[in-house]
């Protein structure tokens, strides 16, 4: 069995809107975000709102959590929207790529079933414009 890709979201970042914080217990970035989506189940555009939040602890330990919305066509043709809440953790030195845990829902009665379900992973590359973040179907046949 291998794992699948399933579709890839293309980020966008403004870097004049990266807020920071920084006191005594870590820090926090939180980056806002736009992008374009494309893949053999769905097509699309991030909607504004998409954030990603990352806290870095004492440790030198980053915690990652990506919240946005994509809006476009799943694989039937039909209009919808995908909500992904992408999370993962990166020690101080970065990986590349970095990976995640991805959780989809989605109002797309052909990509329910299929969504629904945990068995995806994500993967994070720095691209020109911002990062491209891959999703996969684990173990897929």
């Amino acid at each position: 069995m291998k794992d699948k890709l399933i579709m890839e979201v293309a980020v966008t970042i403004d870097l004049n809107e990266i807020m920071h914080l920084e006191g005594t217990a870590g820090k926090v970035t939180m980056i806002p975000f736009g992008g374009t989506v494309k893949g053999e189940i769905f097509n699309g555009v991030v909607l504004p709102g998409g954030v990603d939040t990352q806290v870095t602890d004492l440790n030198g330990v980053n915690h990652m959590c990506a919240r946005y919305m994509l809006k476009g066509t799943d694989i039937a043709g039909s209009e919808c929207r995908i909500y992904v809440e992408n999370n993962g953790c990166q020690r101080s030195v970065p990986e590349t790529p970095f990976r995640t845990i991805p959780v989809f829902y989605t109002d797309s009665v052909a990509l329910a079933p299929y969504l629904h379900r945990a068995k995806f992973r994500g993967e994070g590359r720095a691209s020109p414009e911002g990062v491209v973040i891959s999703f996969f179907e684990v173990d897929a046949e």
